[in-house]
């Protein structure tokens, strides 16, 4: 009960705070950072750099209601190819701005559905990624998988060009959830996936979760649990259902009355790490879990976690090349946002083969809050020696954030060799912690619910 008020009194059950994919968030980009930026960040690449490249692919042939990503639907394949058709050109644009010697240690497919693409038109994509980017020693492909859009042909090729880790999208199986968020998808049919994919070989599959989803009860939400282990992935996320219809307008399909409550959504959440934790998987940041055979548990456990547009990550790249509508790109510099529209980015490609819009010059405070940030994201811990090593420069701004932590948060950390380091019962609080140091803070707007 004491936790349970510590944790509502620094506000767990009421904030609205960011996911911190990202610092500063992306809903403070600016429009005055764009392509006059992009070919200079892109010629600052070091040259024997292993970068990571994320593709987005942003149709659907259904829009589910819970989903706030930037998606369209389609009926026919011809805006599709068509739209992988630009992609082709902007990727060799873009790599024509690069240094000559980098290599690609990621590529990452998400959408939307990557999986609604044809046989031949993956085969086009990939050719052109790889035709332009070799891949580094320790190379990566992962994809999104939709085992309601993914036949065995498009698996197949997917796997022909080096697939090594597929990311399934589940979010629930209980059909009364489904039918409330607009999903059908039977567990056949990701069992179909699943054991396609290990039959070929696959080592590395991820499955994706939500709680928070309407007409979720503790009972539906454990048998959804055991079907998921039952399907042995190697790697979990379980995210917070975001309820935003003032930013993702399908989402009014979805009536309030209808989710869990905030201290439901805290007893789910709560419900997942105890029972994935007794099945053998290890809890990675806030939200993912995996086994002690993943890349991602093995980086964690060597204190090397990273935080990225896909959640916690294993990936070491300083430089993320985005390609597509909306898609983002990271530099050292700072963060550039394509064209958000299909039609703004292809019509951008069309006329100089690039498509930045907006985006953020980092300056050295923020690298500093962003280090401060990842830090209590990926390690729950505010490293005060470690920062002070990194930003000399910046020691008493260090300082006066770690003491400020301290008298705000003085029951939630314990004060040892590393820094400040979160108690490992009031882990949940982590975002919250962020957004006390967050000095773009002041706004609530798009943000998600604390848990």
């Amino acid at each position: 009960m004491e936790d349970y008020d510590t944790l509502s009194r620094h506000g767990l059950f009421d904030a609205k705070v960011p996911r911190y994919t990202s610092y500063p968030p992306a809903n403070h980009f600016q429009s005055d950072v764009g392509m006059r930026f992009q070919t200079e960040w892109l010629s600052h690449v070091r040259h024997d750099e292993a970068v990571s490249i994320y593709i987005h692919i942003p149709f659907c042939k259904r829009l589910c209601w819970f989903c706030a990503c930037r998606t369209q639907g389609t009926v026919t394949m011809r805006p599709v190819d068509a739209y992988v058709a630009t992609l082709n050109k902007e990727i060799a644009a873009m790599r024509a701005s690069l240094p000559k010697g980098i290599t690609m240690g990621r590529l990452h497919l998400g959408g939307g559905t990557p999986t609604i693409l044809s046989p031949q038109t993956m085969t086009s994509l990939l050719e052109t990624v790889f035709g332009a980017f070799s891949p580094a020693a320790d190379f990566e492909l992962s994809v999104e998988i939709d085992p309601t859009e993914a036949s065995e042909p498009l698996l197949e090729t997917l796997i022909a060009f080096g697939m090594n880790r597929a990311s399934i999208g589940v979010q629930d199986f209980a059909t009364q959830v489904q039918d409330a968020i607009g999903r059908p998808q039977t567990l056949a049919q990701t069992t179909r996936v699943v054991q396609f994919l290990r039959a070929r070989g696959l080592t590395a599959i991820n499955l994706d979760l939500l709680y928070g989803l309407p007409f979720q009860t503790e009972a539906s939400f454990r048998e959804t649990l055991a079907h998921v282990i039952a399907m042995n992935p190697d790697r979990l996320a379980i995210y917070g259902y975001a309820h935003v219809p003032w930013m993702s307008k399908r989402q009014v399909m979805i009536k309030s009355e209808t989710l869990p409550d905030t201290q439901q959504r805290f007893h789910l959440a709560t419900i997942a790490k105890d029972v994935l934790t007794a099945s053998g998987f290890h809890a990675i940041g806030i939200d993912h879990f995996a086994k002690d055979t993943d890349s991602l548990y093995r980086t964690a456990q060597a204190g090397q976690l990273r935080r990225n547009f896909q959640g916690y990550t294993d990936d070491q790249s300083e430089t993320l090349l985005g390609f597509g509508a909306s898609a983002i790109s990271h530099f050292r510099d700072g963060y550039l946002q394509n064209a958000v529209a299909t039609s703004a980015y292809q019509e951008r490609i069309a006329e100089t083969g690039l498509a930045g819009h907006k985006g953020y010059t980092m300056t050295a405070s923020d690298q500093l809050v962003a280090a401060m940030i990842e830090a209590l994201m990926c390690r729950f811990v505010f490293p005060t020696g470690e920062l002070q090593d990194r930003f000399p420069t910046q020691a008493e701004l260090i300082r006066q954030t770690a003491e400020g932590l301290m008298s705000h948060f003085t029951d939630v950390f314990n004060l040892n060799a590393k820094g400040l380091e979160i108690l490992p019962r009031f882990e949940p609080l982590t975002r919250i912690i962020a957004k006390y140091i967050d000095h773009f803070a002041s706004e609530d707007v798009g943000h998600a619910a604390a848990i």
